[in-house]
């Protein structure tokens, strides 16, 4: 049994597999989360092939019930969480006169609702672990539209900037426990998610998603007196 235990949710592909790859790579326990199973199975079977320790869970973060049993089937197969990836995440772009409801909803529930609810199904468990070594680890998952709202993807923007100042308040109200957040906030990471922008920005001119991993692992050798709370990823030339 690893000494450490994860929970990333979107993980079956992008910048969730990869955290999961170097979370797995430091040597803790795995719970990988994603709503597709057939493609969560394929990253399962991928990071065990690798040797790691691995528990899956399907689910859908939008629903409260999914969310609980993600982190009560962590909790049955690890009993400890250090690290909370939350990464499970939804674009979806239109001009503001076109938006529609249902999209709005969707991006507000998976993007910031279901942060907030993995913080509050998971409080207890980080807060263990927090007492054991003062480095439990939030990472949730903004963008470089979180810093500065971008046109067409207005709501996406908006749900990216809401989860930083989220990320600020947990820091004030759970850092003095051992338990720090932080929010990644990349430009264009090449993954499905960036599909519609590459007429004008390639895949070898984007971020690798291994880039934002590298920083998790940044992040787990941070001693108890370093709170990191938001990492900015740019590329080349790019102008925040």
């Amino acid at each position: 049994m690893p000494d450490r235990a994860a929970l990333v949710t979107g993980a079956s592909s992008g910048i969730g597999l990869a955290i999961a790859r170097a979370l797995g790579e430091e040597g803790l326990g795995l719970t990988v989360a994603a709503r597709r199973p057939e493609k969560l199975a394929g990253a399962v079977r991928e990071l065990r092939g690798a040797g790691y320790a691995v528990e899956a869970v399907a689910g859908n973060v939008a629903e409260e019930a999914d969310v609980q049993r993600i982190v009560a089937t962590h909790r049955e197969r690890w009993g400890r969480l250090d690290v909370l990836v939350n990464s499970a995440g939804v674009g979806i772009g239109a001009a503001v006169a076109e938006t529609v409801a249902r999209r709005i909803d969707m991006q507000l529930a998976v993007n910031l609702r279901a942060i907030i609810l993995f913080y509050r199904e998971s409080a207890e468990l980080l807060r263990t672990a927090g007492a054991e070594h003062g480095n439990a680890l939030v990472v949730n998952m903004s963008s470089i539209s979180g810093k500065s709202g971008q046109a067409w993807l207005s709501v996406y923007s908006a749900t990216k900037a809401a989860v930083i100042g989220w990320t600020q308040a947990m820091n004030k109200e759970l850092s003095g426990a051992g338990i720090k957040s932080v929010a990644l906030c990349p430009g264009f990471v090449d993954t499905a998610m960036t599909e519609f922008v590459r007429g004008r920005v390639t895949p070898e001119q984007m971020i690798r998603p291994e880039d934002i991993a590298e920083s998790v692992r940044f992040l787990l050798r941070t001693s108890p007196q370093c709170l990191v709370p938001e990492i900015v990823f740019q590329r080349p030339g790019e102008a925040l």
